[in-house]
This record gives structure tokens, sequence and C-alpha cells, in this order.
């Protein structure tokens, strides 16, 4: 009777066990990137059992986890969301500089700092330059890891160093007819600066203009921000089939190019001089002079391409499937700031669950290994997306009514031991 009381008892232990392995399941059925436990059941033998004589035990009930298993990855609207779509865990710190570990739950949010946390803990990846390759010199270790986050870059100002212009001066123009065309840029700060250049047509040759730089002016306010030092006025001449011929300066210097140079700016920028390209000797690449066909002819701008940027800050985010985390600011500007990592284990199913939905390593999950997403067998990463929990309501209820079912019989096995061993103490009293 006692074998029969202490394996009953062992069967409510584990059914408990079992109990509470369901519970946690379900309850974490809505948690992201959750993957549900199994509950492993092993006999205990005190002695050996044969055909004549039977040893009994009870049973065991150890957690089984399936952290391998992938959970469904559907759409969101948060761009900071990703999902691992195969094999590896997202690489998170317990606060800045913290303990490292690992978690399938993507959902990650921007704290105020611009960090990328889920709950409180923070997601690591490599820096990268603006196209996207990994700068840090350690990538097999987690030392070689940063927080990411996304305020520490801001897109830099560069100066407007060269301007194309495309445009048809009109034959057809009165002598000395007096034009005006514009040009944008920006200073070495990111400010948005105008330049007017005036084109006249000579009294005494037709195929012969003279441009003229004016001061600059700020793009917002319209007030002269700037002096033009240099060379201010240029001589454009054309061939007879309305092609570029020449470009001279002020001294009479044939030059390839006009040079827009700003002494000084109003509000400290760098006096960097400007390349104007108004195109090849011979060629259509650049200004022309052809026929308007209007009453009032008037020059025709077909394209201005420049460079420099304006200061930018971050509009939005977005997520590769490599992990690269790219930032897009308000200047229209976009690069690659980090390269989200992904862990691998030998035996992902080794790892210690810690609360907050992360995993820490252990020695029978052998040692990570970090990975870009998508190589070496290392899932890719969906932004914008998120792992459901893998846990099955409707299969954790049978299960649910399963261990309910055993719980009650081995309850039922104490008592009839109990009764048993009452009986009998009556019987040898009587």
């Amino acid at each position: 009777m006692d074998a029969a009381l202490d394996a009953a008892t062992s069967a409510l232990q584990s059914q408990a066990k079992a109990l509470s392995i369901i519970s946690d399941n379900i309850a974490n059925a809505s948690t992201t990137g959750y993957k549900a436990v199994g509950t492993d059941f092993a006999s205990l033998i005190t002695g050996e059992t044969t055909n004549t004589t039977n040893a009994t035990g009870g049973v065991t009930a150890t957690a089984q986890q399936n952290i391998g298993v992938q959970g469904l990855i559907s759409s969101t609207n948060t761009a900071t969301d990703m999902a691992i779509d195969g094999n590896g865990m997202f690489v998170v710190t317990d606060g800045l500089g913290g303990q490292t570990y690992y978690t399938r739950d993507g959902s990650f949010q921007e704290d105020s700092n611009g960090y990328l946390e889920v709950n409180g803990y923070y997601l690591q990846g490599w820096s990268t330059d603006s196209s996207g390759n990994i700068t840090a010199s350690n990538t097999n270790s987690t030392s070689g890891l940063e927080a990411i986050n996304l305020n520490r870059y801001s897109s830099d100002a560069a100066a407007t160093q060269n301007v194309t212009l495309q445009a048809n001066l009109p034959a057809d123009a009165t002598a000395g007819a007096t034009f005006s065309t514009s040009l944008e840029l920006y200073d070495s700060l990111g400010v948005g600066e105008n330049v007017s250049v005036t084109w006249t047509k000579s009294s005494t040759n037709s195929n012969e203009w003279t441009m003229t730089i004016n001061n600059p002016t700020n793009s917002s306010t319209g007030a002269q921000s700037g002096t033009v030092g240099g060379s201010t006025s240029y001589t454009v001449d054309f061939n007879s089939d309305g092609t570029l011929a020449s470009i001279t300066d002020s001294s009479g210097t044939a030059v390839s190019a006009a040079t827009v140079t700003v002494s000084s700016w109003d509000d400290g920028a760098a006096a960097d001089p400007i390349t104007l390209d108004l195109g090849t000797s011979g060629g259509t690449d650049g200004l022309t002079q052809y026929a308007s066909g209007e009453t009032d002819p008037q020059i025709n701008v077909e394209n201005i391409t420049k460079d420099g940027v304006a200061y930018g800050t971050l509009s939005s985010v977005s997520i590769g499937t490599d992990g690269t985390v790219t930032a897009k600011y308000s200047n229209g500007q976009s690069m690659a700031i980090y390269k989200v990592a992904v862990a691998t284990f030998e035996n992902a199913d080794g790892l210690a669950a810690k609360s907050g939905d992360v995993y820490g390593q252990t020695s029978a999950s052998g040692n990570y290994t970090l990975h870009v997403a998508g190589q070496d067998g290392a899932g890719t990463i969906e932004g914008s997306s998120l792992e459901a929990s893998t846990t099955d309501t409707s299969t954790e209820f049978s299960k649910m009514i399963v261990a309910q079912q055993a719980y009650s019989a081995a309850s039922q096995i104490i008592s009839t031991d109990r009764q048993m061993f009452q009986n009998l103490m009556t019987a040898m009293g009587g």
C-alpha cells in the first residue's frame, strides 16, 4: 500500500506540474514570440519489474521546451516591429550595457532616448556605414554589439559643390534682352540658398550672351544671405548651329565651366566655390541657343542637378530582411545605421527561460553564434511584422482535460489506499 501511495503522490505532483505548464501556455497565447512548453512524463521504478514481480515507483514530469517551432508571422503598422522567419533569436541586454539575453519577441518600441527595447530589454546590433557595411571590428562576440539607438545619427548637412544647368537661351530674343534664372543650393550648414543668374543678350553679336551671378538670398526669407566674390560675369558664345561654343570669365580667360564663388555667408557657413557646369563645347548637354518660336521668348530651363543636402531630422525607419536598419530623414536622405544581429545555438531548447519572454544561455544550450540575418542558416528578419505565440488553445484545453482526469484518478487511488489501510487496521484490531 505504501508503494501505491507513493506512486499516486508522484502522479499528483506530475499532473499538477503539467497543469501549471498548460496554464502558463494558455496565459501566453497572445504573447509575441512565445514558445509553448510541453510536458514530458517519465516512469520511476524502485526495483525490477518481471513477469512475476512488479516494482512500483510512479512518474516524474519535466518541462519540454520547443523554442525552434516557428510561429505565425503577421504584418503590423509599426516600423520597429520585427519577426525572425527561420532559425535564430534577437540579442538583447537587461538595460543598457547589462547582461545579455535572447528573445523571439520582436515588438520593439523606441524609448524616450531613441533606443529600441522590449519589456525593458534593449535590442543589440552592429554599427554600419551609410552603405550598410558592418564597421564593428568584432562580429563574433556580443561585445562587438551595441544598443540600437535611432536618435544617434542625424543626416549631416553637405554644401553644394557642383551644379549642372541644362537650358535653352532663345535665339529669337531681341538684342539687349534680359532674363533671369535661379539656382537653389545648400551652404555647409545645410541652409537652403538661392543664387539668381541674369542673362543678357549681346546688342552686337546675336550668338553672344552675358551671364551675371548675383548675391545669394535665403530660400525662406528672401533676404541677402551672402556675398559673391571672384568672377561674377561670364561671356557665353554659341555656334551657328545653336550648340555651345565657349565660356570666358571677366578677364577674358576661356574656362570649361563657370564658378559661383560665395566669399562669405551671413550664417557663418564655409565659403566654398561652386562649379557651375554649362555643358561641353560643341554639345547640347548644357546651354543651347535655339529659337523659342514664342511671341514672348523666355529661357527654357530643362534640368538643374546639384549635390549637397539640407540638414535633416529622422522621419521614419525601415528594417531589411538582412537586418539592416535604414533611417529616413526629412531632407529626403536615407542611410543605413545598424544591422540587427541574429544569434543561433547548438541546442536552443536548452536555453533557460526568464521573465520578459527572454532566454539565458546555459551549458545545455551551448555557445551562441552571431549571424547576419539570412546567412549561414540564420533566419531572415521581417520588418513591420510580429511572430505569434505557438500556443494552440484547443490543444492545451485537450491536454488540460487529460491532466485533470489523471489528477482525479490519482486522488482516488490515495483515497482508496487510505480506506484499505483503515480496513486493515480494523481487521487487525478486531
